[in-house]
């Protein structure tokens, strides 16, 4: 049986995108914007795109917060993507007034003035350690568009060179968040998301 996925659905950006990827790579993934769906599920991802402020306002409209906190505290693998990824640190420069959720350490700041904002373009990225789902993209060139980010965490797994190091992928325990699109990065961002679906059994002990 495919691990169940949810996909938290709070109104803002194509999340469809990382839905269909998902399923692509044999994962029994949705959209869902309830709670109870989010806390049963065997995993989670909290994509985004836009305005931090406006994301993390969404999300407590929606009164999904809690759940994308319980699901980020629990044993369950967790994926943060673009913005979804900026959400779970504690603020971001872009919207000081908004906290971010916390889960992981650190700020997102603007990219530097030395480089075009946004960031739209591939770039490869370099694992700092190992990682069950990071080690298959070491490496590879993924797919960003951002004109903020995390410049520097103790969560750090993986970064990218623009303007000076910037953090592509951060994590602990069973939270994982990337600062690319790993849905629009082809063969390689394809792979990583395998490899978060294949996870999934050996951390929850569910049978894929």
């Amino acid at each position: 049986m495919a691990p169940t996925v949810a996909v938290i659905d709070y109104g803002i950006g194509n999340l469809r995108s990382a839905e269909k990827a998902l399923q692509r790579v044999g994962a029994d993934a949705s959209l869902t914007s309830s709670p109870d769906e989010i806390a049963t599920a065997d995993a989670v991802v909290l994509p985004g795109v836009g305005n931090f402020g406006r994301c993390m306002q969404a999300l407590h409209e929606a009164d999904l917060a809690d759940a994308a906190l319980a699901a980020a505290a629990s044993s369950r693998p967790f994926l943060g993507i673009c913005v979804g990824m900026q959400m779970l640190f504690e603020a971001s420069e872009e919207s000081p007034d908004q906290p971010g959720l916390g889960v992981l350490p650190g700020q997102v700041r603007l990219l530097p003035d030395t480089v075009k904002r946004p960031q739209m373009q591939w770039n490869p990225v370099k694992s700092l350690t190992a990682h069950p789902v990071v080690d298959s993209i070491d490496g590879e060139w993924m797919y960003f568009v951002h004109s903020y980010a995390v410049l520097d965490t103790a969560a750090a797994i993986a970064t990218c060179d623009y303007g000076g190091p910037v953090v592509a992928v951060a994590g602990r325990d069973n939270v994982l968040a990337t600062q690319f699109h790993p849905e629009k990065s082809g063969r390689p961002g394809l792979g990583l998301l395998r490899a978060f679906v294949e996870h999934i059994p050996a951390v929850t002990g569910s049978q894929a």
